[in-house]
């Protein structure tokens, strides 16, 4: 019988990795997402969609399912369902194997802030300018909302959720996206500063490269640390050889 594996997904290399292990003949894969989004990329394997219900509702559904490997490939923002995963995965004895691209470095001419939090990067928009392109996700903007003094635009997958500042456009892409089209955006904006969460990758790295050539300042939120004890692996075949060995 092969053995069972449970993705928890949401992200390109998520799909990438299902994809590869469809075609393996000693795996049975289901992708999980959380359903924040309503038009997800196509999946290939079986596909589940909605909450467990913390870490003890996933640890039963492994159980009720017979999942031999939890695979966290989830945003990574997504503390709380990697927090999940780990606790799971240690409650029932099962392996874990978490997949996260390396988050993005600052070259030659970048002018970024590192911050911790959404409420960090706020406090320090006054000083740096006074339009502002978020591109922090549709939550969290509630920590800018108190900021009446600046314009906002808010660039999203999915419309974002108030409160949100009062002097907002939003813009609703998915990218990739250019530097030729970032720049453009930064330009016909007139944005003094992006800020953006360290999602790392390519899809949505162009805006970077577009601030640097232009000078603009970039807050950018870092990414929350592991649980204690767990590890990741940085890429889809890295993922594919530490699963390897236990596929049937």
């Amino acid at each position: 019988m092969p053995a069972h594996l449970l993705i928890l997904g949401g992200t390109t290399e998520a799909r990438e990795l299902a994809a590869a292990l469809v075609a393996h003949p000693g795996a049975r894969v289901t992708t999980s997402l959380a359903g924040r989004v309503s038009r997800p990329g196509a999946l290939e394997g079986e596909l589940r969609v909605g909450g467990f219900g913390g870490a003890e509702g996933l640890a039963a559904w492994l159980r009720a399912e017979r999942v031999d490997v939890l695979v966290d490939a989830t945003h990574p923002f997504a503390a709380a369902i990697t927090a999940n995963a780990a606790r799971a995965a240690a409650a029932t004895g099962l392996p874990l194997v978490v997949l996260r691209r390396p988050g993005w470095r600052p070259g030659l001419g970048d002018r970024w802030h590192s911050v911790s939090s959404l409420p960090e990067a706020a406090a320090l928009l006054p000083e740096l300018g006074g339009r502002v392109l978020l591109t922090t996700g549709r939550l969290g903007l509630a920590a800018f909302a108190h900021l009446a003094g600046l314009h906002f635009v808010v660039r999203s997958v999915e419309p974002p959720e108030p409160p949100m500042p009062p002097h907002t456009e939003v813009l609703l892409a998915r990218g990739p996206f250019t530097v030729a089209d970032e720049s453009a955006l930064l330009r016909a904006h007139r944005i003094d500063v992006v800020v953006t969460k360290d999602s790392g990758g390519t899809a949505t790295s162009a805006k970077l490269t577009a601030a640097r050539e232009l000078g603009v300042p970039v807050v950018l939120v870092r990414r929350p640390p592991l649980p204690e004890g767990v590890t990741a692996v940085a890429d889809v075949p890295a993922a594919l050889a530490e699963l390897e060995p236990r596929l049937r």
